[in-house]
């Protein structure tokens, strides 16, 4: 099933926003990278519609539709009634004009499919009104309850989409062509791999509007002149249940959308304390109108249910030739077996994410989890890992940084961009006489410290390394690294104590100066003993001087 989205690996940031936004936590994160669990996805698109980074891709059929229109048979287009909010100035009209353009021998609604299914959606109602009666227009609801609520399935209305009425119609009526659904769904692409033979190819909005880019093709405003139409309401909130004319007295008719609402409606639906209750479910908000696969920039609910009701007719599409035909659609479980943690386990791993206790236990959400054991949970299932938790990255990241700033010798000393001290560790409040840190933090840095080299650092935007300082307050030589931080506009002084390497290099210094005098003092009387020596020799003293002067210079040297 990941096969019909696609993940870009490279690019995935580890955000887990597409965690967040999975109603049913069908996301593994492995070597940081996100992957669909297949046995667990509904292709319900929110991860694709929310990935910052554009890493989710929808599976691009064009090239196989192009395919087709290069064979002998005819193509036929199947076209949603969300068409009329995906594309500016459209119309059925104008809609089929820009796809035949493009090769395609006809174009249809699938609001005529619609209509087949409202009529046995009434059908079922009359034959068992008390049963409890959901829709089964929506293919990832219907996944999502093949796979998770297997309860419900005797509830579900066991019919052909639309799409797959739709499709079934025309190659009655033309048993030689090939048909193409487009809409706003991504999992009708499953839908119409999962019931072959009907649909022979399905493109979503977004590829039919990048193909009519390429071809330089505009949908130009042309009249309708068809008034049918009812069940053009489909894709909205409460469509189904608008197009349905013959409501039943006593009958309840409701409307769900969103995924995680239909989940929390599953719940009461399979508790068996419903009756005589029709209901609509959509996976989307919105229903159709909000489907993932709706041109981004054209997201505009209000706006679009408007366009969608405008376009609807008065009455119903008039359906003819399906006598003989079958709508029924077999739709069986799916459901996959997890081994769940037992509450041992779960304590074990929370312990792991530094959850001692119940307090511990933020349940911020950050992860993508509504609580830190639905994170630990997937954790035991290898969906998760242990980092993933933002809370408890932040509190070792502090605990680690906290560890090498108070136990470094080097102070440190962090100032914002008005020079007003930040941070200071305990080595640092060592040096410059500060009892306690609270006593400068937020202070200016001129209380304890000259800010020339800080001003300038700041408004150069220059580090200073390794300058050695003399702090005459103090007494004490420093060694002064001063580093500016431009991702937050801070300045980093670090300042090692050289006070001691300062005493014993004087120290040096001295006993070489000394040590030089008296070599100086032993020169001179020996150049005059071997002057005396030489006068009564006869020798010269010329090799004696160099000796004794390469001596000096080695010591003045040290």
């Amino acid at each position: 099933m990941s096969s019909y989205i696609e993940s870009k690996k490279a690019n995935c940031k580890n955000c887990y926003k597409c965690i967040r936004h999975c109603p049913v936590k069908s996301i593994r994160f492995s070597n940081n990278q996100a992957q669909i669990v297949e046995d667990e996805c509904i292709l319900c698109g929110r991860c694709y519609v929310v990935c910052p980074q554009g890493v989710k891709g929808v599976k691009n059929d064009i090239a196989r539709v192009k395919e087709m229109l290069a064979g002998e048979a005819p193509v036929y287009v199947s076209i949603a009634p969300s068409f009329i909010a995906n594309f500016e100035n459209s119309s059925f009209a104008s809609i089929r004009s820009a796809l035949m353009k493009i090769g395609f021998a006809e174009v249809e609604e699938t609001a005529i499919g619609a209509t087949i299914v409202k009529n046995e959606y009434e059908r079922l109602i009359e034959e068992n009104p008390e049963q409890v009666l959901i829709s089964s227009c929506c293919h990832s609801i219907n996944t999502l309850i093949q796979k998770r609520y297997p309860e419900a399935l005797p509830m579900l209305a066991h019919v052909d989409s639309p799409m797959l009425a739709h499709c079934k119609k025309m190659k009655k009526e033309h048993p030689e062509i090939k048909t193409v659904f487009i809409g706003p769904c991504i999992s009708k692409k499953e839908e119409a791999d999962k019931y072959p033979g009907i649909v022979d190819a399905v493109l979503t909005f977004e590829e039919l509007a990048g193909w009519f880019e390429d071809e330089e093709v505009t949908v130009e405003y042309e009249k309708d002149t068809c008034e049918e139409g009812h069940a053009r309401l489909f894709p909205t909130t409460g469509g189904i249940v608008r197009s349905m004319m013959n409501h039943r007295e006593g009958h309840s008719y409701i409307s769900i959308d969103g995924v995680k609402n239909c989940m929390r409606a599953l719940d009461d639906i399979i508790k068996g304390e419903l009756k005589g209750c029709f209901i609509e479910m959509s996976a989307c908000i919105g229903s159709c109108v909000g489907g993932p696969a709706m041109s981004k920039e054209k997201r505009q609910p209000i706006s679009d249910v408007m366009k969608v009701n405008e376009f609807a007719g008065e009455e119903d599409f008039t359906i003819k030739g399906i006598e003989d035909m079958d709508f029924e659609k077999n739709i069986s479980y799916l459901g996959t077996k997890q081994t769940l943690p037992g509450t041992a386990a779960i304590e074990d791993i929370l312990r792991q994410m530094g959850k001692q206790t119940k307090e511990d236990e933020l349940n911020c959400g950050s992860c993508g989890y509504d609580t830190c054991r639905d994170k630990a949970v997937a954790v035991y299932l290898g969906k998760a890992d242990m980092n993933m938790c933002l809370p408890f990255l932040k509190e070792r990241a502090e605990s680690f940084s906290d560890n090498i700033i108070g136990n470094t010798p080097n102070g440190i000393i962090v100032l914002n961009s008005e020079l007003e001290v930040q941070q200071i560790n305990k080595a640092a409040c060592r040096m410059l006489n500060v009892a306690r840190p609270a006593d400068i933090l937020n202070c200016p840095v001129v209380r304890i410290l000259d800010p020339i080299d800080f001003l300038t650092v700041a408004n150069t935007k220059q580090s200073i390394h390794d300058k050695r300082i003399y702090l005459a307050e103090y007494e004490k030589y420093m060694e002064e690294t001063v580093l500016y931080d431009k991702g937050y506009d801070i300045v980093i002084i670090i300042l090692r104590d050289v006070t001691e390497e300062e005493r014993q290099l004087r120290q040096k210094e001295s006993i070489s100066m000394h040590t030089v005098e008296i070599t100086d003092k032993v020169i001179e009387k020996q150049m005059r003993v071997c002057q005396e020596i030489a006068s009564l020799l006869g020798e010269t003293t010329a090799e004696t001087k160099i000796a004794l002067s390469k001596l000096k210079e080695t010591l003045e040297n040290e």
